[in-house]
């Protein structure tokens, strides 16, 4: 350890404790994509950008985040509608406006006005828990399968630590014991 202490933003707990529950509408897994797959969010201080957009975008748009992992080039997050009756759609409002946000800022930081950020995004409504627990553990393990840490709680980008400190021992087994191999989702990006 360096000494250096972590950013304001990585130490301030996300309002929100497990366990996680399916509200009537259900959760969401989404996955964004920048144009192209280029790695727009090179550096910390673009990943912070995206990290903290994603999480104070998501209280303003009333979404609960329930996992979340941005990289260079995509990002996965879970969440829950804040009230039920929320639909799909509500989803695609809420990605289009992080998108517009984090994308203004980006180009201006870079002196790119005008420049293509985001390409695409999918997103996969979850009615059933153990869809929803099988997308929570890939979330926080992503930065793992992509050979970033060795421990998933080591990616400041991602929900792995909160998660872990907000949770009791058992219910972080219970979440990682969940298989995820077998999840067919678009996620062969090299961060």
């Amino acid at each position: 350890m360096t000494g250096e202490t972590e950013p304001t933003s990585r130490r301030v707990d996300w309002p929100h404790a497990p366990p996680h529950r399916l509200g009537v509408s259900g959760s969401y897994f989404v996955t964004a994509a920048t144009y192209q797959k280029q790695r727009l969010f090179h550096d910390a201080a673009r990943l912070d950008l995206l990290h903290d957009a994603l999480l104070s975008h998501a209280t303003e748009a009333g979404w609960q985040l329930e996992a979340w992992a941005v990289f260079s080039n995509h990002y996965h997050f879970v969440a829950r509608p804040a009230k039920d009756g929320v639909a799909k759609a509500d989803v695609g409002r809420m990605v289009k406006a992080l998108h517009e946000r984090t994308a203004g800022e980006l180009n201006r930081m870079d002196a790119q006005p005008g420049r293509r950020v985001w390409h695409n995004y999918w997103d996969t409504h979850l009615t059933f828990e153990r869809s929803l627990m099988a997308r929570l553990n890939y979330t926080m393990q992503n930065p793992v399968k992509h050979g970033l840490v060795p421990v998933a709680a080591q990616y400041p980008w991602c929900s792995a630590a909160w998660f872990e400190r907000v949770s009791t021992g058992a219910w972080v087994q219970t979440v990682r014991s969940f298989k995820t191999d077998a999840l067919k989702l678009p996620d062969d990006f090299q961060p």
